[in-house]
């Protein structure tokens, strides 16, 4: 008689969070300690890689900008061989996978495949920004929406529905925008948004090196470019930022980048 076939696990989908630790949900930490293939994102810390068994096959797939990385199609294929060969796969992203993680194109190349997917929510940059920061993304009477969005287009230009990104009551949240900063700023004051409305910039949000730099549009506008040393940067535009304790007592524009 043929030997039976070997069970194909599902393919986890996790969110790393986005960068501490301490951060990892529950059930993420848990998928990590059970692989036996790991897929992860270049900022994905050495101290989460290290909840994988020693035993576990461990493949850098970059995704960073700016930075070379493995490409789309080749991570795909890596995910079907390796769960076709019964292992436990999971692929490790930064934040939550399906905030600009890329999860459905990876879900539906496996789920085609005729692989099971499990999707393990992470936290996103934002929501960790802001509680380091205290920076409140709602604030009744103010801003009523969340925008979370990206400034680029795949091919790296840069393109936001500005209209609907120069509505007062939203707070926006700007994901890999940090280099093209302030003309993002110039956009959205040309778009309507008023010159003096609070923008945070946090790089490396959780993380050891994470910075605040608090100024208005106006300010980021004339800006040459923003410090992004720390890390990745993520750009929050809106009034309520303005209702926060760390903002009264944080200097305006600092630091920016070649800012007389």
């Amino acid at each position: 008689m043929p030997p039976e076939a070997k069970p194909l696990f599902p393919v986890q989908l996790v969110g790393a969070g986005p960068g501490a630790a301490d951060l990892l949900t529950l059930r993420a930490a848990r998928a990590i300690e059970g692989a036996q293939a790991l897929l992860y994102d270049a900022l994905v810390g050495d101290e989460i890689l290290a909840l994988a068994p020693q035993a576990c096959l461990k493949i850098q797939t970059g995704k960073r900008a700016g930075r070379p990385s493995m490409r789309q199609e080749t991570i795909n294929r890596l995910m079907i061989r390796l769960a076709q060969r019964g292992l436990r796969v999971v692929r490790l992203k930064g934040g939550d996978p399906s905030i600009f993680g890329r999860v459905g194109e990876e879900a539906q190349a496996l789920r085609q495949q005729g692989l099971a997917v499990e999707i393990v929510p992470g936290v996103t940059a934002a929501c960790a920004a802001a509680a380091q920061f205290a920076l409140p993304l709602t604030h009744r009477g103010v801003a009523r929406r969340v925008v979370m969005t990206t400034a680029t287009t795949q091919d790296g230009k840069l393109s936001l529905d500005w209209a609907a990104a120069a509505d007062p009551e939203a707070t926006l949240a700007i994901y890999m925008g940090g280099r093209a900063a302030p003309e993002i700023a110039r956009c959205l004051i040309a778009a309507g948004r008023l010159p003096d409305t609070p923008v945070a910039v946090v790089t490396d949000a959780s993380g050891p090196g994470a910075q605040l730099q608090s100024m208005t549009l106006a300010t980021l506008a004339a800006a040459p470019s923003v410090d992004l040393k720390s890390g990745p940067a993520l750009i929050m535009v809106g009034e309520a930022l303005a209702g926060s304790e760390v903002w009264s007592r944080l200097p305006e524009a600092a630091p920016l980048a070649g800012a007389a």
